[in-house]
């Protein structure tokens, strides 16, 4: 028995995980006739994180549909700024690391796992804590147990960083964040931090943060040009954005 024939067209944005022969407009793909719309797209090799809405025939269906022969689909990319049904909160994996200091540095609550735990444990801590997976290995991104996701598309942090500012908009709260472990910051005296400061440092500044986790002391110094510009990079063209 002859295999089902449908026809199938990604948006644009999607072009990069599929096939060159996907890439110019309607293609003819054939089916089991029992998969589901869902699987048959990220056999493909676009994760479902991706998708926004699916059409057959005009009309928006779930991807849990089933493609009839000679059926019509539009795959459409996911919305910017997406909406989350709760904060967004972010869990990177190991790969991803400087996009994670930078997401903290301007405020966001960015986990991160310094060691390869496993796609598993990634997936569960995501659904345990309600955390958007960041990622760019497809397969961990189709775990179904993922409470959400999304494949960063560039390898260069200044790229990843407005990748995910534009797609999920969260409220930018710079300096408020320990780019080491996450943890809130708050002002510290000179003196309650004088044992963690170089000799150089305790005579030069006066103004210091400190973290309520790990006890990471932070100050102004010579670093602080860099990451102020990233920061108001940020704010300028993001800021606006920023949900509450």
């Amino acid at each position: 028995m002859e295999r089902p024939e449908i026809w199938i067209e990604f948006a644009p944005e999607l072009h990069v995980f599929v096939a060159s022969a996907q890439r110019a407009g309607r293609s003819a793909v054939r089916t089991d006739g029992s998969s589901t719309l869902g699987h048959v797209v990220e056999s493909m090799g676009v994760p479902l994180t991706e998708v926004g809405a699916l059409l057959a025939g005009g009309r928006p269906v779930g991807a849990s549909h089933v493609p009839g022969a000679g059926e019509e689909i539009s795959v459409c990319a996911v919305s910017r700024p997406q909406q989350l049904p709760g904060p967004a909160r972010f869990l990177l994996d190991v790969h991803l690391g400087t996009l994670a200091r930078r997401l903290r540095l301007l405020g966001v609550d960015a986990a991160y796992e310094s060691v390869d735990i496993g796609d598993a444990a990634l997936a569960a801590r995501s659904a345990a804590e309600q955390r958007v997976m960041l990622s760019r290995d497809r397969g961990l991104l189709r775990r179904r147990e993922l409470w959400a996701g999304a494949h960063v598309y560039s390898s260069r942090p200044d790229d990843q960083l407005r990748d995910v500012l534009s797609r999920f908009a969260p409220p930018l709260a710079p300096w408020t964040r320990c780019t080491a472990c996450n943890g809130q910051l708050h002002s510290a005296a000179k003196e309650a931090v004088q044992e963690q400061l170089r000799d150089g440092t305790e005579r030069s500044y006066d103004v210091f943060a400190q973290c309520g986790d790990c006890g990471q002391v932070y100050w102004r110094g010579a670093h602080h040009g860099r990451l102020n510009a990233i920061v108001a990079d940020a704010l300028a063209e993001f800021g606006g954005l920023s949900r509450s």
